[in-house]
């Protein structure tokens, strides 16, 4: 229970909060949004794969009238004839292209029977500094042309059309906000003008078939979601580790500290009841000399019972009698 509450203190409570909610939005969150990149990656270059590996179709046979936009059609070549409609241009600013500043330049095109209107990406041109560039005409009159069906990348809130400079420009390629902007139905998906066709403008390169690093990344961010609560629980691990550790040197450090206590005490006749009990009394202080020779002869009487009882063996000293005693003394403080 010691050990429990010692982990219930504010900073352990705040790391197990924060270990809990990163590995959550490592699983949660941040692994899945970097594999989800990568998968609609792979899927793109499929069809990329695809639609180079197959001839063009007459859009009427790919995306029929009404019938809206098809994700696996994305990418496909289509042909058809009509005409552009150059009072309707649309520039789409802050764009990049080989990592350099670019305004792309979108144009409606009015099929030839009439029954529709489908936008155009021409391509794209440099801009001026700010100015907004000079942009080259598309032909007028009937023209065939060939281009790729492309899906529109939609519009957030805010960034809609707006006049620039006199022009009507946008910040992505939105057929749905192009209609409303230019008073013309279109179809819900814009056609990217191939290379070397009538109106054409700066090439705009398809993207280049590589995963990228998505996929890197996700293992990344599961790899981190494991290690943290890994490594919180090495923490509180080490930390018991080093508690118990404490604690028994503690108990180490009081335990010696008794034994030097006992060894004191049984070492002290003093403290042994039956050195106690037979320990001779102090004679008192004699005040004359007759009662110095009475007390010490009281004392040597004892010593020698004492050591009559305890001595183990035999010696000169064993058998001294009392009278052997008397007469030491009465040798050393005379008659």
């Amino acid at each position: 229970m010691q050990v429990v509450r010692a982990f219930l203190r504010p900073g352990w409570i705040a790391l197990g909060i924060v270990v809990i909610a990163f590995a959550a939005m490592c699983f949660m969150l941040l692994a899945p949004w970097q594999l989800g990149k990568n998968t609609a990656t792979e899927h793109r270059n499929e069809l990329i794969k695809t639609a180079m590996s197959t001839g063009p179709v007459t859009l009427g046979d790919l995306a029929p009238q009404g019938a809206g936009f098809r994700a696996s059609t994305e990418w496909r070549e289509v042909t058809l004839t009509g005409r552009y409609l150059t009072d309707k241009e649309v520039l789409v600013r802050l764009r990049s292209v080989d990592e350099r500043p670019a305004v792309e330049v979108l144009t409606p095109f009015a099929v030839a029977d009439g029954s529709r209107v489908v936008l155009v990406d021409r391509g794209y041109v440099r801009p001026q500094q700010s100015a907004l560039p000079d942009v080259p005409s598309a032909p007028t009159g009937e023209t065939t042309i060939s281009a790729r069906i492309r899906k529109s990348e939609g519009t957030s809130p805010g960034r809609g059309a707006h006049s620039e400079a006199g022009a009507l420009a946008v910040y992505t390629i939105d057929p749905d906000e192009v209609a409303r902007a230019t008073s013309t139905p279109l179809d819900p998906f814009y056609l990217q003008l191939s290379p070397d066709q009538p109106g054409a403008l700066g090439e705009i390169p398809l993207p280049q078939l590589e995963s990228g690093p998505y996929l890197s990344y996700g293992l990344q961010w599961l790899a981190f979601g494991i290690m943290a609560p890994l490594g919180a629980g090495y923490f509180i691990y080490s930390e018991v580790r080093q508690r118990r550790r404490n604690a028994a040197q503690k108990n180490a450090t009081q335990s010696s500290a008794a034994e030097s206590s006992v060894h004191a005490a049984s070492a002290d006749p003093a403290t042994s009841g039956e050195e106690r009990d037979e320990q001779t009394p102090v004679a008192p202080v004699a005040k004359t000399r007759r009662d110095r020779v009475r007390a010490d002869l009281r004392q040597a009487g004892a010593a020698s019972g004492a050591r009559q009882r305890h001595q183990i063996g035999s010696g000169p000293d064993a058998e001294e009698t009392p009278a052997d005693v008397r007469a030491k003394l009465t040798e050393r403080y005379g008659g």
